[in-house]
């Protein structure tokens, strides 16, 4: 550098670069050093194309070539910085000084799988995800679609808020989406539409009920209304035989009145919000699925029927929101339904809300209602359950469904030994 050749200063930490080394004819050279040395592997060379003559000359008085280099050439590192060595510098030098911090690829590629490896152990070992393996496949979906562009850790933050929504649905009670949204995230309009959010948990919910995912708003709404948002608390209701809650107020003496006429009774989510609680005599209160069930024990037991709700297929609001009243209360819920894909998705799902406990509904109970040549239909889709690891392998194995009506004498002689004692 001679006496008076003005310094380009560099960033901090940096030397000062003497101006003819970075002026713009050398420009793709320092842009091509830095792009190779931020991979964050050793470089060797650099290689440069579409130079003009007045790139390539600059380069060859750089380098002290006899010759012009052509629009293509490789720039060997340590011939590069053998000739800047002179002026005080090297190649990682300039480059920096041109065009900033070095990065390092490598490490952040590193990073990112890292990431991503915490990201989805989390999400496949999360208590929701547990309680109810059909979700395996949405988080395997989730998983296909990859990391967005807002980076894994949004994505983790949107995935806990779907999981917190999920672990409240079906609702108890009566919410609108915007109060629901609001709960969950503080914002009304957090699960308006087909945004991010509101797509996690509209394809999870379609997945627990191996339904297609909603194409337009009036399918989105139904979805939602299945899990007990935005429902009319009139018309949203759970059947129920033989409950005789203590307590003086209307449902409790109205339920009476209906048991001991030894007549169902449907009660609405509106009814319940006036029952905060929900004391019967008996410590066990059994669950079917399907309401012929809770006929039949209707016309076996009539008034002497122990307690027994009916959840009509998937669970709403209603239903959950008396099994949460009777589980508070200290009573054993114990819940019986098809021996199917959607049946143990249904079952998995109330007992994941409820704490209900499985009633005849393990793999030697399917077995024994296939070898008594109780079978149905094919199964459908299969998933995993909680509490029987082998249940839902096997009944794909044998390929028949066992619906619940098919095994309703065996239920009901379990009730009825409970009127026994």
């Amino acid at each position: 550098m001679s006496g008076t050749e003005e310094a380009v200063p560099g960033p901090a930490g940096v030397p000062p670069v003497p101006s003819h080394v970075v002026e713009e004819p050398l420009l793709p050279l320092w842009r091509a050093v830095h792009d190779r040395l931020s991979s964050g592997r050793p470089v060797r060379s650099v290689t440069l194309r579409g130079l003009d003559e007045t790139a390539q000359a600059a380069l060859a008085d750089l380098l002290g070539l006899t010759a012009y280099p052509g629009p293509r050439t490789t720039v060997r590192m340590d011939r590069l910085d053998a000739a800047l060595a002179p002026l005080g510098v090297d190649g990682r030098t300039v480059a920096e000084s041109v065009v900033g911090p070095l990065g390092d690829r490598a490490a952040e590629r590193a990073r990112a799988a890292m990431e991503r490896s915490e990201l989805w152990s989390w999400l496949e070992a999360h208590p929701v995800v547990a309680h109810q393996p059909a979700l395996s496949e949405w988080v395997a979906r989730v998983r296909t679609d990859g990391i967005p562009r807002d980076g894994a850790e949004r994505l983790r933050r949107r995935l806990a808020q779907a999981l917190e929504i999920l672990a409240l649905l079906p609702l108890a009670d009566s919410r609108p989406l915007p109060a629901l949204a609001a709960e969950v995230t503080g914002d009304p309009h957090a699960l308006d539409g087909t945004g991010a959010l509101p797509s996690l948990v509209l394809r999870a919910l379609a997945t627990l009920r191996d339904a297609p995912f909603p194409q337009d708003a009036r399918g989105r709404r139904d979805l939602w209304a299945g899990f007990g948002v935005d429902c009319d608390s009139h018309s949203t209701s759970v059947l129920v035989l033989g409950l005789r809650p203590e307590g003086e107020g209307p449902l409790a003496t109205t339920l009476r009145v209906w048991a001991g006429a030894g007549r169902a009774a449907s009660v609405t989510l509106d009814q319940l919000s006036d029952a905060m609680e929900m004391r019967v005599p008996g410590p066990v209160v059994h669950v079917v699925e399907n309401p012929s069930v809770l006929a039949i024990a209707q016309r076996r037991l009539g008034e002497h029927c122990p307690p027994l709700v009916c959840g009509s297929g998937w669970p709403n609001s209603a239903v959950v929101a008396l099994l949460h009243r009777l589980a508070q209360a200290g009573v054993e819920l114990r819940y019986h339904g098809d021996f199917d894909g959607e049946g143990l998705r249904i079952a998995a799902h109330l007992m994941a809300r409820t704490g209900a406990v499985p009633w005849r509904m393990g793999t030697q109970d399917y077995l024994d209602a296939v070898e008594d040549g109780v079978a149905g239909s094919d199964p459908g889709r299969m998933s995993p359950v909680p509490w029987d690891a082998e249940l839902a392998g096997t009944i794909a194995e044998r390929g028949v469904a066992v619906p619940e009506e098919r095994v309703a004498d065996l239920l009901i002689d379990d009730l009825a030994t409970m009127v026994d004692h």
